[in-house]
Parts: C-alpha cells; structure tokens; sequence
C-alpha cells in the first residue's frame, strides 16, 4: 500500500511518450484492461467527467465478469478517476467484487518517457484488505505492463 491506510497503488514507468501512453488508454483499452487470456468487451464507455462505462470480461472457460460505474474525472493527457460505486443516472450501486474510487495518472518522465500510477481507494481497511488479497497488485500490475505494450507499439508505428 502507499499513501492513504486505505489505497492501493502500482507505479510503472512506461517507455513511450505520455500522448502514446493516453491513446492507448483510451483508444484501445480492450487490449489492456484486463490480464490475458482474460479479454475485455466494451459495453458502454462514455470518456467524459460524468460518463457510464460497463466493461464485460470473459475468460477463457466461459467466464464473465462485469464491470459497471462512472467515470468522476477525465483529464485528458492527465488523469481518469472512476468508480464502481456508482451505476447509470450516479445510481447508487453494489460494487463488485469491492467498492472503490480509481484512479490513473500520467505524468512526463525523463527522456521522453510516462510515470504511470494506478491507485484504488477504499472506504475501509477491511475491503483494501480484501482487494489486495484478491491479487490487486499482480492484476493490476500486469495489466500495467499490458498497457505499456500497446504504448510503444503505438510510438513505433508513429516513428515507421
């Protein structure tokens, strides 16, 4: 954990420039969302402050696992704060598999490179807990490394 008793976070340094690291973000994020072989299907995602998003993802025995909230914040280049607490219409929901306020921040790095962070808050010590024995760190981590993938290929294909 880092920071707040109830966050946990992942920090990366991706080599690719930040525009890169945002366009893969938000242009492609089926391909990093979740840890393969695990895949991502977009239902609904509106990147906005405000926006619905609801993420389905299947895995490879037939497995499906929803993902339903709001986006809070979308700064562009910046930052994307979310939330699972909260349905359509800012409905109140039951979050699964725990509630939390997420967050993802980009910052410029040296020689051209992006400090990535990835954070979930959560409202007590007992679900933070949780989360990290659900194996937040190594999925979240992995989906980290997934996106720093499909930010260079995006910055190669751009130097081509």
């Amino acid at each position: 954990m880092s920071g707040d008793a109830c966050e946990l976070a992942i920090e990366r340094v991706i080599d690719a420039p930040r525009a890169a690291v945002w366009r893969a973000m938000t242009d492609h994020l089926a391909e990093w969302w979740c840890p393969r072989p695990w895949a991502t299907e977009i239902v609904a995602l509106e990147w906005r402050s405000g926006g619905r998003f609801h993420l389905a993802m299947h895995g490879p025995e037939g497995e499906v696992h929803g993902g339903d909230g709001m986006l809070l914040e979308v700064v562009p280049g910046e930052r994307i704060v979310f939330t699972n607490a909260l349905g359509e219409g800012w409905a109140p929901q039951a979050a699964r598999p725990v509630a939390i306020v997420g967050m993802f921040t980009l910052a410029d790095a040296p020689d051209g490179r992006t400090a990535y962070r990835a954070s979930a808050r959560h409202w007590n010590a007992a679900d933070t807990k949780a989360h990290d024995e659900m194996g937040f760190a190594e999925g979240w981590g992995i989906c980290a490394d997934q996106l720093a993938e499909v930010a260079r290929r995006l910055t190669e294909a751009a130097d081509a």
